[in-house]
């Protein structure tokens, strides 16, 4: 069989909105492990029905470093657009694809992973499909952070899931970090584990604009270290008539920061 890894590059990324300034807190209670998620899943699903109304491009550097410890070049390179028909379908388009992997496969199933796996994988519709477990807080740069484990109640059905850590604005309630991997792992299609990173989009929107994997991924007999690049470019709104509507946040949420 020949071997091949699927990328998991659109996975779980992070969100929220606003500002991430900090404001002295006073006589604020913390919230429940449970309200926590509530609150960043209904950010989520807010900011997942706000993307899917973008066009933008994608940009995905693959690289084998070494395949059992011997030093390797190979590359490759793939740029897709997300665009709208006239009827206000999204599509996305294949526009440049450069290089060649040869001690791995790249198939059709990698590419449908990497630009169509839904990246907002804890909404509020997703949720049910995880087990969170509350791991404490961590400092993430200048914020502090509610950190979360992830993981699938089950690996059936056909599809992959996300595997791993969270790390939630404790000002915020949203993600500002992810780390994990695509899940179920297989003897012959392997995943990495990746870092995905957010900014600020339309002064409102916090959308995926960075993910990175490094790992040796181990076949049955050989083992294979790839790099993945992926980058999110030149966010612009659709003009369609297409609404969105905000996700009122859980009533808990109000009584959770101070006045701005």
């Amino acid at each position: 069989m020949r071997k091949h890894f699927f990328l998991f590059g659109l996975c779980l990324m992070l969100g929220g909105t606003g500002s991430i300034a900090r404001n002295p807190a006073q006589n604020v209670k913390e919230p429940t492990p449970q309200q926590i998620i509530e609150a960043f899943a209904a950010k989520e699903t807010e900011f997942y029905e706000a993307w899917m109304q973008y066009t933008y491009r994608q940009v995905a550097t693959i690289r084998v470093l070494s395949v059992d410890g011997m030093e390797r070049d190979e590359g490759l390179l793939m740029i897709w657009e997300v665009v709208f028909r006239d009827d206000g379908t999204r599509e996305i388009q294949l526009v440049e694809r450069k290089g060649r992997l040869r001690s791995v496969g790249w198939t059709a199933d990698d590419e449908d992973v990497i630009t169509n796996l839904q990246p907002f994988a804890l909404t509020a519709k997703e949720l049910p499909l995880y087990e969170l477990n509350y791991q404490g807080k961590e400092r993430v740069d200048e914020l502090t952070a509610y950190v979360f484990s992830v993981k699938p109640k089950s690996t059936g059905g056909g599809r992959y899931y996300f595997q791993g850590r969270i790390w939630i604005d404790d000002r915020d309630l949203q993600v500002v970090r992810t780390m994990g991997k695509a899940v179920p792992q297989k003897r012959d299609n392997q995943f990495p584990e990746f870092e995905t990173l957010r900014e600020i989009v339309d002064n409102q929107y916090w959308f995926p604009t960075w993910t990175h994997a490094d790992s040796v991924l181990r076949f049955p007999g050989q083992s294979v270290r790839v790099e993945e690049t992926i980058t999110y470019e030149n966010y612009r709104r659709f003009g369609s008539k297409v609404k969105i509507t905000p996700v009122e946040p859980p009533a808990f949420l109000r009584y959770l920061q101070p006045p701005r």
